[in-house]
């Protein structure tokens, strides 16, 4: 039962860096059939954006708020996202 995408662009602060945030991320996003990318900021947040079923999106963001084991997330910033977002997940460096 297809349902309205959902987009969102998520600023994750916090121990967000260094800790594998980004490979979890995409493990949880490719498992919960979420598109999009992650990627670490000059600021030490990490940028997700995230595209799919709007349950997916939920789920994708919830599980931001614990991450990894050594993360220790303090904060998230959804914005949602009119932008086309490609097929696939992927780490961006």
């Amino acid at each position: 039962m297809a349902g309205k995408s959902r987009a969102v662009r998520c600023i994750v602060s916090g121990r967000v860096q260094g800790v594998f945030f980004r490979a979890s991320t995409r493990d949880r996003a490719v498992a919960l059939g979420v598109s999009g990318w992650v990627r670490n900021l000059a600021d030490g947040s990490v940028e997700v954006v995230a595209a799919g079923e709007p349950d997916a999106i939920a789920a994708l963001v919830e599980w931001l708020w614990d991450g990894p084991p050594a993360a220790s997330v303090s904060g998230i910033d959804v914005v949602e996202r009119g932008d086309p977002v490609p097929p696939g997940f992927d780490v961006v460096t």
